[in-house]
């Protein structure tokens, strides 16, 4: 058994066999909230990768300079391009 948590999270999300198993899981693990900002930061870092502004992205989705600028330096610790371009292929196309 693996005690770490962050590791048995990332075992669960692993064994999720389709989006809306992940979609239970993350409703059951985190508040309204959270859900949003973890898919705003997902969106900023798509917005960044597509390369607009932070200044444009903050206006678009309603955050902070500050919550963009958090992202791009995540963005620069982790290379997160590689699946960014899986999701942006696996997006319908009206929302790529």
């Amino acid at each position: 058994m693996n005690t770490n948590p962050y590791h048995s999270l990332l075992n669960h999300l692993a064994n999720c066999r389709d989006s809306a198993a992940i979609d239970e899981l993350f409703r059951a693990l985190l508040t309204d909230k959270e859900q949003f900002e973890i898919a705003n930061r997902i969106r900023i870092f798509d917005l960044l990768e597509r390369g607009v502004t932070q200044r444009e992205i903050s206006e678009q989705l309603g955050v902070g300079i500050a919550t963009v600028s958090r992202g791009a330096k995540a963005m620069q610790s982790h290379d997160v391009s590689a699946l960014l371009k899986t999701h942006r292929e696996n997006m319908p196309s009206d929302q790529a």
